[in-house]
């Protein structure tokens, strides 16, 4: 009877612990000629970039980590308003009065602080230059026909780590500006309808400006072997498939 009350508490001790710990999440290195960039997947539109000392986080959710936890940031990107993407309380969390926080004009009212980019926009921040690339709907609208994401409103992120460009696309279609990107060396780009792209328009991208590796994201429910499908044989474009739904 001792015996069993033992091995009962150990195993609720055990649980308590398991839910306390940091949870792990899929880890990616890329070699650059500043050294090595560390991709973090966190979920959904939610990424971590850790390179040279310096943490960038690219709209941290507190749906997705805890980020009370999670290290603090140099840099926070923010690629638009919806609340997927803009989580006041975990910018916070990771902020501290160093932290630069870049956003999309729709995030305006939301961050305050914030250093706004207007589409095209390059500048530099934390020692990166991050470029601003319009991120919109053509296709895909709302019923009475305004787009989900109108033009002007949100950013893709173009992020220069040394001689690396990583380009994170935010909420968007295979916009003519996405498709004349140049030497873009890892590309994360989102597919779910209604609002962004199915595997077919990623595909139709991703053969225009030619990642060397493409990560789809926040993908929901989509079945991202379509993607994979839909690339195989294409020379120099490796698809990698983690945990972004």
């Amino acid at each position: 009877m001792m015996r069993s009350m033992v091995f009962a508490v150990a195993l609720c001790l055990a649980a308590a612990a398991a839910a306390q710990a940091p949870k792990q999440y899929q880890e990616d290195v890329v070699r650059t000629s500043g050294g090595d960039l560390k991709i973090t997947c966190i979920g959904h539109g939610t990424l971590m970039f850790t390179y040279a000392g310096k943490v960038i986080h690219v709209d941290p959710v507190s749906s997705m980590a805890d980020y009370t936890r999670m290290p603090k940031a140099d840099l926070v990107l923010v690629t638009h308003e919806h609340g997927d993407h803009l989580d006041a309380k975990a910018i916070a969390a990771v902020s501290t009065e160093r932290t630069v926080v870049i956003a999309a004009r729709s995030c305006a009212k939301a961050l305050p602080n914030a250093v706004i980019m207007a589409n095209g926009e390059s500048r530099t921040a934390a020692g990166l230059t991050i470029e601003a690339v319009p991120a919109y709907n053509i296709v895909n609208l709302r019923p009475g026909g305004i787009p989900y994401h109108p033009k002007g409103e949100g950013n893709g992120y173009i992020i220069h780590f040394g001689d690396t460009k990583v380009y994170v696309a935010g909420d968007t279609e295979n916009t003519p500006e996405m498709k004349a990107l140049k030497q873009i060396a890892v590309a994360f780009l989102p597919m779910n309808l209604p609002f962004t792209m199915t595997p077919e328009m990623v595909a139709d991208a991703a053969r225009a400006f030619r990642p060397a590796i493409l990560y789809p994201y926040h993908y929901g429910n989509t079945d991202t072997s379509a993607l994979v499908r839909l690339l195989e044989g294409e020379k120099g474009i490796e698809v990698r498939i983690r945990d972004l739904r």
